[in-house]
């Protein structure tokens, strides 16, 4: 991957994208049909023209070795997690928001990796319905997102926000157990249904009257290493709706923020340690029609090849039912995969 270019792996998920190769032009500021779309959480976006398009297998790339070691670093660790989301549940409780997606990052620096060898072996562990590899000037976005952000087919616009997360076993009975607790804790039921709810409010700004729905609520979804709750939410656009009007709408993804949107968001930016950048963004191929589909950039690996870091970030709802220590493991847990495709090609890799 030389040039400017984008592949997606379907991985036999009836919603997720295509599995294509994209050959991609410079980098423009302005919207255009036929584009593959990148929206960093700051709401920049950046738009690719595609030049060519074509069907893609995974078997058709190759990974070479990386060098090791590699060290991961946060700044911020488990004590200084369990304050953080303290002193959120503290706004909780005095009624300033009612749920918030508070995440944490994890970065390496002056690392040498091949971001093809960690995409092949994140695919192989997390077979995630939205599994892209970009390269953008100088950035490769390694993703194994689970989420859409949304679909646009015709007049009709999805969602599909995640909120709830329980670990897998490898005791198929175990497995199930936890999978049948997932859907019925109230806890993972309250912040979905949260979420669910800030979509609606953003599609309604978008919807033709009375056409707001949400035909899938707390469905379970399983995949390598989690099993997720996922609601559907979806509208019928009115006529005059645009790319540009969508995303204003609708953008970040509520999942990725809180509720209330804004005022979490805030509160993001005052209490996270880091930028998040093209995390909890959103990307994507817009086709020669105006119809689209973005993923939720989460599951995901920045590297830059100019600056030789490598970062990523997990996080998760934060509501006045949780718990601050599980809510630190349910982090770690969503890293697993991450972690695992890094140790996969990079030996001896660690977290100080």
């Amino acid at each position: 991957m030389n040039s400017n270019s984008l592949i997606t792996l379907n991985n036999d998920h009836p919603e997720g994208s295509e599995s294509s190769f994209y050959e991609l032009g410079e980098r423009q500021n302005k919207f255009a049909n036929n584009s593959v779309v990148l929206i960093n959480y700051d709401q920049t976006q950046n738009f690719y023209p595609v030049k060519a398009k074509r069907p893609f297998s995974a078997s058709e790339i190759k990974g070479e070795k990386s060098n090791g070691p590699l060290k991961l670093h946060t700044l911020t660790n488990k004590e200084e997690y369990i304050k953080r989301v303290n002193d959120l549940k503290h706004h909780i409780h005095i009624g300033d928001i009612y749920e918030i997606n508070f995440c944490v990052e994890f970065e390496a620096k002056d690392v040498d990796i091949d971001p093809v060898s960690v995409f092949l072996k994140l695919n192989q562990l997390a077979k995630a319905p939205y599994a892209a590899l970009a390269k953008l000037d100088d950035t490769y976005i390694i993703s194994a997102s689970p989420e859409l952000f949304l679909k646009r087919k015709g007049d009709v616009l999805i969602t599909k926000p995640i909120k709830g997360t329980a670990k897998r076993s490898t005791d198929p009975h175990e497995d199930e157990n936890l999978k049948q607790q997932l859907h019925l804790s109230l806890k993972e039921r309250t912040e979905n249904v949260m979420i669910v709810d800030v979509s609606r409010n953003d599609l309604s700004i978008l919807a033709q009257r009375a056409t707001v729905t949400v035909p899938k609520l707390y469905t379970i979804e399983t995949y390598e290493t989690v099993h997720q709750m996922v609601s559907t939410v979806q509208c019928k656009l009115k006529p005059e709706q645009t790319f540009e009007t969508i995303i204003a709408a609708t953008f970040p993804m509520p999942s990725m923020t809180g509720a209330p949107k804004i005022r979490a968001m805030q509160l993001i930016e005052e209490f996270e340690q880091f930028k998040r950048k093209e995390y909890s963004g959103a990307m994507g191929y817009v086709d020669e029609k105006g119809d689209f589909i973005l993923s939720v950039l989460i599951r995901t690996l920045v590297y830059n090849t100019k600056t030789k870091r490598l970062s990523f970030a997990v996080g998760s709802a934060i509501t006045h039912l949780c718990d601050a220590e599980k809510e630190y493991e349910e982090c770690l847990l969503k890293a697993k995969a991450l972690l695992k495709a890094i140790n996969g090609v990079i030996p001896n890799v660690q977290i100080i």
